[in-house]
């Protein structure tokens, strides 16, 4: 029966079990049994009509806008969780005009390799956003995209990235960042970014806040998919920024402290715990404003995040912080004044993602 309620579905998509059981010949308590036992195959909407489970899963980009995180992640939430889906393949489809800033392109790219390396299936189809394809080439995206992952109309064979490499003084093309040998350099190349675009004044403190967030890829990581950072600058708009990102897809913050923090910070777990929030996010909030927090004997590395958020409010930055199912924003004030705001219920995406929004005064 299973074979022939699959194809008459197939064949006439939408029907009630009553009219199912009439059409294959079963009484309807039977069909109803093998529809609901086989929930990877059917799928019932809101009428108690039943559709056959499509084969892939579709993430569609909305059209003829910039895409922030924010909206990036609007556009995943339109459908079941590409990493929790059972579906084994992922279409991420581009509508005419669609463009990413560099803290959502960095999460297409960790969330690519990540379903990449679970063994999925993964498209990402660039047909109605040619343009956003040569911007993706260009910053270096594919040069750290899995080979796996199929790229429509055709993945570039020669890379701009490679070619025009530090040609751009408002980029930094994405840069691979391996925890067991980082490419200590990967900071000065930051920087050096960073200087012909913005005060001087700002220059020490900027390296300051670009060394700890790339470390801090090093002490949270721990897989085998590469970490990254990237650098962009923005001169338009009413706020004129620099956007600095450093992903990996590993254990997380929140994966890494917490096996110690009842041994090592029984007053941090206590805070946490009494503070009523998620834990992941109670801990994030713990890091920025007290720091001394570490995983490892280090103790001077759990001042890292801390210090960052300490230099913050010279630019009067943001500090967004995403892990596993939701994110932290940090938001500074140059009176040093510090607020968070948080997202929960987001779909899955492992590790720990880190964008730093530098507010530039023009001079």
């Amino acid at each position: 029966m299973f074979n022939e309620i699959k194809k008459l579905l197939r064949e006439s998509p939408g029907l009630k079990a009553k009219v199912i059981a009439s059409k294959v010949g079963k009484d309807k308590s039977d069909v109803n049994k093998v529809l609901y036992a086989h929930e990877s195959d059917f799928v019932k909407d809101d009428k108690h009509q039943w559709y056959l489970k499509p084969a892939e899963l579709r993430v569609t980009l909305p059209p003829k806008q910039w895409l922030t995180a924010r909206l990036f992640e609007d556009a995943l939430l339109q459908g079941d969780s590409p990493l929790a889906s059972p579906l084994k393949k992922v279409v991420l489809m581009f509508s005419e005009g669609s463009k990413l800033l560099l803290d959502a392109t960095a999460r297409l790219l960790s969330l690519c390799n990540q379903l990449a390396h679970h063994g999925k299936a993964v498209e990402i189809n660039f047909n109605d956003a040619p343009s956003t394809l040569s911007y993706f080439d260009r910053i270096g995206f594919f040069g750290l995209l899995a080979s796996s992952v199929v790229v429509t109309p055709s993945r570039p064979l020669d890379s701009k990235a490679d070619k025009y490499r530090a040609g751009n003084d408002g980029v930094v093309e994405v840069a691979a960042i391996d925890p067991q040998s980082p490419d200590q350099d990967i900071p000065r190349r930051l920087q050096s970014s960073f200087k012909k675009v913005a005060a001087r004044r700002h220059w020490t403190d900027a390296f300051t806040v670009l060394c700890e967030l790339f470390n801090n890829v090093g002490d949270h990581s721990n897989s085998p998919i590469p970490g990254f950072a990237a650098l962009q600058h923005y001169p338009n708009g009413a706020k004129p920024h620099i956007q600095a990102v450093f992903s990996d897809s590993g254990r997380g913050i929140l994966g890494s402290l917490e096996p110690v923090l009842d041994a090592k910070y029984p007053d941090v777990a206590d805070r946490i715990r009494a503070s009523r929030l998620p834990e992941g996010v109670a801990l994030i909030q713990e890091i920025f404003r007290r720091g001394g927090i570490s995983s490892n004997e280090n103790e001077a590395r759990g001042l890292g995040l801390k210090r960052t958020g300490d230099l913050a409010n010279k630019f009067n930055a943001h500090i967004t912080v995403r892990q596993h199912t939701y994110e932290v924003r940090i938001h500074y004030s140059e009176t040093g004044d510090i607020k968070f705001s948080s997202r929960l219920n987001m779909h899955e995406l492992e590790g720990t993602h880190i964008c730093f929004d530098f507010f530039l005064d023009g001079s």
